[in-house]
């Protein structure tokens, strides 16, 4: 069966059965080029596509998913789907949907042959190793997913979009003397035309060479420069505090405190599906409410949660369109493009600047926000960057690191991570670090 006869079929059966269904189509293909020693040594490109469906029965909730669009597939699919339902206890509804159109947010975003790719993937490996101090490239790469979604519910929601990006990838090792680093880089953007093999190559060379030759860091408090990519890193943990689903489950600590400051003055963080050229970008969420931007912290004070439409009434609270879930999976809460807003200029003093942190997910707590994370940086005097540090770890509480910020940049940049998280480098007044 065709998508549409798919879509058509699954509605008109669930309507014979007496139920109410939505159905979430996704097709995903990824195209990844790996190139080492000047060479090709791969070629990959996998297709996944699937139809999950939400299910209310007799006023509970139930799921279910197949990879096959055929009439018995999907009624298989759609009798589990109510079967789980009925065996529930989670009650709830399907929203009252409208049509939302169709959207193509990639346009010729990777229109590219496959000849241009394969060239942008080798161009990037050989200007790796246009630095004597890069003793191996261990990958140059190139790659490209473009996502299709489709929703469809007998409450009248309907719509589809087309998004994707692409990206230069690389990994190489360093070594000055008897210092040795291995970098790692991604850089990602709308369309495969606007990326620079050797621009982003000189970058993410930079970016490990400034990291040779360091010195053990003295463990004590000092002031932190976190730059782009170490503040974005946090803030995909901060991300599980503002979910509306983990509040309602008593797993946020800004549960009770809309309307409070928790934050110094300068913080703006807005979550934006419409943000033009984000990665992840969306017209609509999972149960199709059409999204928008959505200011969840500002000048300090906590405005709301992201929420979906069951847990912006369980708290009563306004529905941002932030509904999300996966042909196989069940309905959550997730961001799409999370952002501190830029400020304006930041000037170094003293201190350290946290070039990244390592270890996310062990060292840092989404529940209580504390964190304890193996890090790497630069040490700063009057100024100016002296010398790389090592060897230490940051710890601290993400709500304090957030009240402590004394400024931000302007230099926005983008961590695609289980979202996209971007943030300028922040000035944090304190934090404890430890070392030798």
């Amino acid at each position: 069966m065709t998508l549409e006869e798919a879509k058509a079929y699954v509605l008109k059966r669930a309507r014979e059965l007496g139920v109410e269904a939505e159905l979430l189509f996704e097709e995903e293909r990824e195209l990844s080029l790996r190139a080492r020693e000047g060479r090709l040594e791969e070629i990959k490109e996998a297709r996944q596509r699937g139809l999950g469906l939400r299910v209310v029965a007799e006023g509970k909730v139930g799921y279910a998913y197949t990879e096959e669009l055929s009439p018995e597939a999907l009624d298989w699919a759609l009798e589990e789907a109510r079967e789980n339902a009925l065996l529930s206890a989670k009650e709830g509804a399907l929203p009252q949907g409208s049509p939302l159109g169709g959207h193509d947010l990639l346009g010729e975003g990777l229109s590219a042959p496959l000849e241009r790719k394969k060239e942008a993937a080798l161009a990037l490996e050989a200007a790796l190793r246009q630095d004597p101090r890069v003793k191996s490239v261990l990958m140059g790469g190139y790659l490209e997913r473009e996502i299709r979604v489709a929703l469809k519910s007998t409450q009248g929601a309907e719509g589809s979009f087309r998004t994707g990006f692409a990206a230069l990838t690389g990994s190489f090792v360093m070594a000055q003397g008897k210092s040795v680093k291995q970098g790692w880089d991604f850089k990602a953007g709308k369309e495969f035309h606007a990326l620079e093999p050797g621009r982003t190559a000189l970058e993410f060379r930079e970016k490990t060479a400034r990291l040779l030759e360091a010195k053990p860091l003295k463990t004590g408090r000092y002031r932190a420069y976190l730059e782009p990519r170490a503040m974005a890193m946090l803030l995909s943990v901060f991300a599980e505090a503002l979910s509306g689903k983990n509040a309602l489950e008593g797993k946020s600590r800004l549960l009770g405190r809309l309307g409070e400051r928790i934050a110094s003055p300068l913080v703006t963080l807005v979550d934006d599906p419409t943000l033009e050229k984000g990665l992840l970008s969306r017209p609509f969420d999972a149960e199709g409410t059409p999204t928008a931007r959505t200011v969840v912290v500002e000048k300090g004070v906590f405005k709301t949660f992201l929420h979906n439409l069951e847990t912006a009434k369980a708290l009563g609270q306004r529905n941002t369109g932030h509904a999300a879930r996966s042909y196989r999976g069940t309905l959550g809460v997730a961001p799409t493009n999370l952002y501190l807003e830029p400020v304006g200029n930041l000037a170094l003093t003293d201190g350290v600047v946290v070039t990244e942190f390592m270890g996310l997910h062990a060292g840092a707590n989404p529940v209580t926000l504390d964190f304890s994370l193996q890090a790497l940086g630069l040490w700063v005097e009057e100024g100016e960057v002296r010398h790389a540090v090592e060897n230490f770890a940051v710890s601290g509480n993400l709500l304090e690191l957030l009240q402590a910020v004394e400024a931000v940049g302007d230099d926005l940049d983008w961590l695609l991570w289980n979202a996209a998280y971007g943030s300028p480098t922040v000035a944090v007044a304190e934090l404890s670090f430890a070392g030798a």
